[in-house]
């Protein structure tokens, strides 16, 4: 896979993108990653990016020629562009999995008070990852990336992403570790019986229990859509 990320901010995403998982991938091919200043296909000599808004209103706005600019210059025929905005589809599992399909993504790091309207005919997705505002895309950008990119092939165990939260409607069971005692906190009896089967039935109503408790939207959009 590649990304491309698109912001004004380029050293941001520095050490988000030099650890961890992220960079395992990077290391193994999986994921060509690279970050462009879009100040960069700016054509003045001031390299201007905004500007105020026609009609007036509060804060500068992103001008449509510099992100048409590098979309152009990067954007090839498998390429899916996406914009991060507030207005967009609420990111969850199921779309990080679509996206970690895709060969090639451009990740549009919006900024300022907003962006000119006509940017979205470049756009293929528009994201949120939340009903609230931040100061720009490049936190939510780092978010998709990382979502995306641990669910490629070969990056992690393949069991350990289908066992995530969200996966299936779901949050994950419980986990423990040693020591098995604990301050008086023991492991629960059924984790060290050895028996696979009832482990996973156990681990399948905790999951069900949890959800029901600690997200019941969840459950319930769960419910609805299994008819359950």
């Amino acid at each position: 896979m590649k990304i491309d990320v698109l912001t004004l901010f380029p050293d941001m995403f520095l050490e988000v993108f030099e650890h961890s998982i992220i960079k395992k991938a990077q290391s193994l091919k999986k994921v060509e990653i690279q970050v462009h200043n879009f100040r960069d296909y700016a054509f003045d000599k001031h390299q201007q990016v905004d500007d105020y808004q026609v009609g007036g209103g509060p804060g500068m706005v992103l001008k449509p020629e510099p992100i048409y600019l590098a979309v152009e210059a990067l954007r090839k025929l498998e390429t899916k562009v996406i914009l991060l905005t507030p207005q967009g589809q609420l990111y969850d599992q199921k779309r990080a999995y679509d996206l970690a399909k895709e060969k090639h993504l451009i990740i549009i790091c919006g900024h300022y008070e907003g962006f000119d309207e006509r940017i979205l005919d470049l756009v293929d997705y528009e994201i949120s990852i939340g009903d609230y505002v931040l100061t720009g895309g490049e936190i939510p950008a780092m978010v998709l990336v990382d979502s995306v990119v641990r669910l490629l092939p070969g990056v992690i165990q393949e069991e350990s992403h289908l066992t995530d939260s969200f996966t299936d409607g779901l949050l994950d069971y419980p986990v423990y570790t040693k020591p098995i005692d604990f301050r008086g906190m023991k492991v629960p009896e059924i984790l060290l019986s050895g028996h696979h089967q009832k482990i996973a039935t156990w681990r399948r109503e905790k999951q069900i229990e949890k959800t029901k408790q600690k997200r019941p939207d969840l459950w319930e959009k769960r419910r609805i859509d299994e008819k359950i």
